[in-house]
């Protein structure tokens, strides 16, 4: 195996490092000029917050019930 130090093959790792290193600030560089953040309006989103009543339907004559309420909690 050689050295790599002596090879030079340190020297073309390095320029790999370094070409991708400026490759991602041109990048981040680009996407902050292009889309500004002032431009992007979002609309505030606003819920419905009354309660609507609606109306129960009463069972006529309920056969047997499954559930049966304790008297007490616990």
């Amino acid at each position: 195996m050689q050295n790599p130090f002596e090879s030079g093959q340190i020297k073309n790792y390095l320029l790999l490092y370094a070409a991708v290193v400026v490759i991602m600030i041109l990048f981040f560089i680009a996407t902050s000029l292009l889309s500004p953040q002032e431009d992007k309006i979002i609309p505030k989103k606003e819920f419905n917050t009354t309660v609507s009543k609606t109306t129960v339907q009463k069972e006529e004559a309920p056969a047997k019930k499954k559930y049966k309420l304790l008297k007490e909690a616990y």
